[in-house]
């Protein structure tokens, strides 16, 4: 079964391969042609494409004649002219897809095929990189490029002025990151006024380095928070707690998922530890929430591998890359928590005001494509997730790497007493070694046996992070050895030193499989660039970190059964089979967790797009009276709903109440309810109608009055944003109340769609309220204005 589907995927992508190979005899037809035109006849030829698409056009009418336009305008502005496969590479991006281009063969390049041809249909295409180096690496020497061809573009990193951003966002092409992105969007829909929003409708978007972008990152939505004063000693209190409990005895891990539950005996403790009977009230929320939060930075977060301490303050990791993500903290009081771990000063918690995840912020774009090298072990999720298809990207040169048979030992130790020893050698002869190593502690060990044998090398971490991209570039000089986090220089080229062609090429060696076979395909993929020679290795033990995390008592047995020699290097036959089995194991719970966050996400992202569309038509229209007429009716029968259920008999409604909560929203109506008496529900909502029809009368009268607009526009947003925060801090508790519940044999996604609808609910309605209640004050201010005027005059 699995072959077959296999096969006839390979299929698929050969019978899309062989329609690229004709598309690419096509544009090179038109070589010659192109080749004779003069500058301004070449740089002619954007406004006539242009034309041509406000004429009814498609871009794809075009491609063949725009693609060789852009190959011939590179050769003359820079230098460089597309390969044959670099046209592939642009022709499958076009369409939507992830070209898979190994290292070295000119992703940057490619770029500017589908940027030109889709940036002349006028609505801006956004080209997303992993940092911020890359970016402004890629922007610098591609912008004389679009120049000639009569494209502006910009650049949008962070930290440059709402003024700089707006036209970066209105350039034909916009370089940047992936989060800075997804941050402009959330911080658009927090803008008081439609002038502070700096983005404009989403088009197209080419994601450099697609995997770590759009899976790696997925796994963290983006937040903006502002900060609220934590309890610090509440965090002190819950973290000395935490490091009394024990696992198993006072609380569970679940190494695979990271879930940390209490078990009964750790409730015990802490309700004893509170005085308190039952931590699950409602009252104890809050409580519960710091105690589950001082566990999980307990148990899930270890120093010097999730995060450092660096002048006193906690900086977080990136286990992709190993570098320490500037200015991004935890938010809801974990990172709080791990501050009272580690004895700091607590500072501000952060208290979610807006989040999006990667996955649905890359979904609004219409048309999405990316580039990688490694995407292929991932396609599934790309096309299920992303709608994109992974295609192949044949090489321009044949590969020349030598990858060998991983070497497997029974202990951490034998495995790096062998990867010395297997420095030394190569050392000897001069070849370069990048050693790839999963995290900063690890880097650092490594470091420690080299040390021991007085190898000389260069320690690349979260630590030295400056220093990296040109660490990095220079790993393939003669006699260098390279200590690396595996994803560390990303997108960066590393070139061959003089000589070191003839004693093999760059040599990787990898000290520990990663949870995901692409990020070792990424390492491996540091050596053999454009044809030329390398080779790689993986030395690794059955004892490393992935092994125990999602196959521990597997590990246990096969233990047992281990054949190895005096080295402690395994032989039995069917090891590489059992650590191919366990990475997989691994590849599949990575994904379930950037499944199960997706699904919750989901679920906020539907209120979200009801919230900022609302939000969004108050900013960009005058007339915010016109959008508030349709909540009376809806707000108006809610109301009444609410206090008039079908479990209480009409002579007991409270019409007290629904009286004077429509007076206080109607300032100048004046509803008589307690002097009727209603028999159903319908009679008090016809009665209620009348009076809001007259009331909505008087609204239209007062629509020209450009001031009281303007406040109310600015009330209206402000009350939407302080409820919005609110209901996100419900819905995260409400997440972490699913985690429990789900023991009870509930399905959790079900529980927090019913849940999160009915908070939702109530938070639109609390929105709905707040703004008729803000325009009722207005407007009683206006009434006492012209009372007072009216009485001067009379005087």
């Amino acid at each position: 079964m699995i072959e077959t589907i296999k096969k006839s995927l390979f299929d698929k992508h050969e019978r899309q391969l062989n329609r690229y190979r004709k598309m690419v005899q096509a544009i090179n037809a038109k070589e010659p042609e192109v080749e004779n035109l003069s500058d301004e006849e070449l740089q002619q030829k954007t406004e006539e494409f242009r034309s041509s698409i406000e004429n009814g056009a498609s871009i794809y009418d075009i491609q063949t004649e725009a693609f060789a336009v852009v190959r011939e305008s590179a050769r003359r502005v820079l230098g460089l002219r597309h390969f044959d496969v670099q046209l592939i590479g642009g022709l499958s991006m076009t369409e939507g897809n992830i070209a898979e281009m190994a290292t070295g063969e000119g992703k940057t390049l490619v770029a500017t095929l589908p940027s030109y041809l889709r940036a002349l249909e006028g609505k801006g295409v956004h080209v997303i990189t992993v940092n911020e180096y890359l970016a402004e690496r890629d922007f610098e020497t591609m912008k004389p490029l679009y120049e000639f061809l009569g494209l502006t573009v910009g650049l949008n990193i962070p930290q440059i002025s709402p003024q700089q951003k707006q036209a970066a966002y209105k350039s034909d092409i916009t370089y940047g990151i992936g989060n800075e992105f997804g941050f402009d969007f959330l911080r658009d829909n927090m803008a008081q006024q439609k002038q502070q929003q700096v983005q404009r409708p989403y088009h197209f978007a080419i994601v450099d380095e697609a995997d770590s972008v759009l899976i790696d990152e997925a796994k963290t939505p983006l937040i903006i928070a502002g900060k609220t004063m934590a309890s610090a000693n509440l965090h002190k209190v819950c973290a000395s707690l935490a490091k009394s409990f024990k696992e198993d005895e006072d609380y569970t891990f679940d190494r695979e998922t990271k879930a940390v539950s209490l078990t009964e005996d750790g409730i015990t403790k802490v309700e004893r530890a509170f005085g308190i009977d039952n931590l699950f009230d409602l009252e104890h929320q809050t409580l519960y929430h710091y105690t589950i939060q001082a566990v999980r930075a307990h148990v899930m977060f270890e120093r010097d591998v999730d995060y450092i301490v660096h002048e006193g303050e906690v900086k977080l990791v990136d286990m992709f890359t190993g570098r320490t993500m500037e200015g991004r903290t935890l938010s809801d009081g974990l990172h709080q928590a791990i501050e009272a771990k580690e004895g700091l000063e607590i500072t501000e918690e952060n208290k979610t005001q807006a989040s999006v995840t990667v996955q649905n912020y890359f979904r609004m774009y219409p048309v999405l494509s990316g580039m990688t090298g490694t995407a292929k072990t991932e396609e599934k999720e790309f096309q299920t997730v992303y709608g994109m298809d992974v295609i192949p990207i044949p090489r321009n040169k044949p590969l020349q790497r030598i990858d060998y048979d991983d070497l497997v030992f029974e202990t951490k130790e034998q495995k790096y007493h062998a990867m010395v020893e297997e420095v030394k050698n190569r050392h000897y002869k001069g070849q370069p070694i990048l050693i790839g190593t999963t995290s900063i502690l690890q880097s650092e060990k490594v470091a420690e046996y080299l040390d021991e044998e007085e190898l000389p090398y260069e320690l690349l971490n979260a630590k030295s992070v400056e220093q990296e991209i040109r660490l990095i570039s220079m790993a393939g000089q003669k006699n260098t050895v390279t200590i690396a986090t595996n994803m560390a220089g990303r997108g960066t080229d590393i070139m061959l030193g003089e000589g070191v062609a003839e004693v093999g090429g760059l040599h990787v060696l990898g000290t520990e499989r990663h949870e995901a076979r692409r990020i070792d395909n990424q390492l491996k993929g540091r050596s053999g660039r454009q044809g030329d020679p390398g080779s790689t290795q993986f030395i690794i033990s059955i004892d490393d970190d992935m092994m125990h995390r999602y196959a521990s008592d597997e590990v246990e047995r096969k233990k047992k059964s281990l054949k190895t020699d005096e080295e402690g290097l395994v032989k039995n036959k069917d090891i590489h089979k059992f650590i191919d089995t366990v990475q997989k194991i691994s590849e599949g719970s990575n994904y379930n967790i950037r499944e199960f966050t997706l699904k919750l996400d989901d679920v906020i992202n539907d209120q979200r797009e009801v919230i900022y569309e609302l939000r969004n038509r108050l900013l960009r229209d005058e007339d915010t009276i016109s959008h508030l007429i349709p909540m009376l009716d809806s707000y108006t029968d809610e109301l009444i709903e609410k206090h008039c259920p079908d479990t209480i008999a009409p002579d007991d409604w409270p019409i007290a109440d629904i009286e004077n909560e429509l007076n206080r929203m109607m300032p100048s109506i004046r509803l008589h309810m307690t002097e009727k008496n209603f028999e159903d529900i319908e009679e008090v909502k016809e009665f209620a109608a009348r009076a809001v029809e007259s009331y909505k009368e008087q609204l239209e009268q007062i629509k020209n009055n450009t001031i009281l607009q303007s406040r109310l526009r600015l009330g209206a947003v402000t009350i939407m944003d302080q409820l919005w925060t609110r209901h996100l801090e419900m819905m995260n508790r409400l997440k972490e109340g699913v985690g429990i519940r789900q023991y009870q044999q509930e399905d959790p996604i079900r529980l927090y769609q019913n849940d999160g609808l009915d908070i939702f609910q109530h938070t639109y309605f609390e929105m709905k309220k707040g703004m008729l209640m803000h325009l009722a004050q207005l407007l009683e201010g206006l009434y006492k204005k012209q009372a007072a005027k009216k009485k001067k005059e009379n005087q």
